[in-house]
């Protein structure tokens, strides 16, 4: 009985070390240039946040800068530190500067960067409050390439946001799955991608007129709209077109695409775990191991053969057809899982490739 009594005062002390470190835990998101009814990057980060707190009963708010600079951020870090938020959390490669001017003046805080890479620190390295993950979009945008062709697609289209390294991969790995599934099916020949940047992460009039262009004087049949909310110009110009359709870009885009546009526009979207990558870090923080992450840059992309067990996918919701079934995709990601099919995440120059790639620049 002394023994019984002993482990529950054990389990009930442990209960309340945790509980009490959870409620030393404030957590705060700052969006970056966006809002978190960005139907993106924002928006998922945001939700994925506020429902791991809700769910464990931390406090939980977010801050959004006046306008897109490394200054209005750096405010923002400041208000939410003077506020008693010690966890921030961070969406987007515009955070680096940020991070750079922060980080040992707030040695305290825990800062959370997604898609922050090493190159966007500008020379410096992460401190130990510091986790920042990129991900491996070539291999997203490989496998949403590969699915298009493989669902008879033969003229695609790339339409990206602005040239940064995040954006280039996912075009590149986009491009090299095409190539890799129309040498398959022995239609290389038969097969053209149009490529160009917006240079901005919106839709507008003239993306729109572009993207006019393409669907109803090129023929382009499905394009992969990479780029925040670039892709109301690509879902605008598509539904007057029958037949054509649009792949969404780091979140399942279909709901928000089809729900605006027209069902059954978005064929699939090339996915980062950006909620997963929330909920690991949040849920290690709250436990105490956050120095097991702390000054990194970790790289995240396929850690097994299960598709949806990856940081890196394409949708649920792809349209999955007999000529490129949900099996086909789990034997795609075992191959690239275990090295029999390597991308090349380099972003110096387009792939070299048997299919006809048509690199139009920028449309402005």
């Amino acid at each position: 009985m002394k023994k019984f009594l002993a482990i529950l005062l054990t389990l009930a002390l442990a209960l309340m070390c945790v509980s009490a470190f959870a409620e030393d835990v404030r957590v705060a998101m700052i969006t970056d240039y966006g809002d978190i009814t960005d139907q993106s990057f924002n928006q998922t980060t945001y939700e994925a946040a506020k429902a791991f707190c809700e769910a464990n009963g931390i406090e939980f708010t977010y801050y959004k800068p006046a306008g897109d600079s490394t200054a209005e951020r750096v405010a923002m870090v400041e208000k939410a530190v003077d506020e008693d938020y010690n966890v921030i959390v961070m969406p987007g490669y515009a955070f680096g500067e940020t991070i750079a001017e922060v980080q040992d003046e707030y040695a305290e805080t825990k800062f959370i960067a997604l898609d922050v890479s090493a190159g966007d620190l500008g020379g410096a390295e992460p401190a130990a409050n510091v986790y920042c993950a990129v991900y491996q979009e070539e291999l997203c945008g490989y496998m949403a390439g590969y699915a298009a062709v493989k669902l008879g697609y033969t003229h695609l289209g790339f339409l990206g946001g602005m040239a940064v390294p995040a954006v280039v991969r996912y075009g590149f790995g986009y491009v090299q799955g095409i190539n890799a599934a129309a040498e398959e099916l022995n239609i290389a020949d038969q097969v053209s991608v149009e490529y160009v940047y917006g240079n901005q992460f919106y839709g507008d009039a003239d993306i729109t007129a572009y993207m006019d262009n393409w669907y109803q004087t090129m023929g382009v049949q499905v394009v992969f709209a990479c780029g925040g909310g670039i892709y109301s110009s690509a879902a605008e110009a598509a539904v007057k077109v029958e037949g054509a359709k649009v792949i969404g870009v780091d979140v399942d885009q279909a709901a928000t695409i089809d729900g605006t546009y027209g069902e059954g526009l978005t064929v699939t979207s090339a996915m980062k775990g950006l909620a997963a990558t929330v909920n690991t870090l949040l849920a290690e923080t709250v436990a105490g191991n956050f120095a097991n992450y702390g000054g990194q840059v970790a790289n995240l992309g396929l850690v097994g053969t299960d598709p949806e067990a990856n940081y890196v996918q394409i949708a649920p919701s792809t349209q999955f057809a007999d000529s490129f079934t949900a099996d086909d995709y789990a034997d795609l990601v075992a191959k690239l899982y275990n090295g029999e099919i390597t991308v090349s995440n380099e972003t110096e120059a387009m792939p070299a490739t048997t299919v006809t790639v048509n690199d139009r620049g920028t449309v402005k």
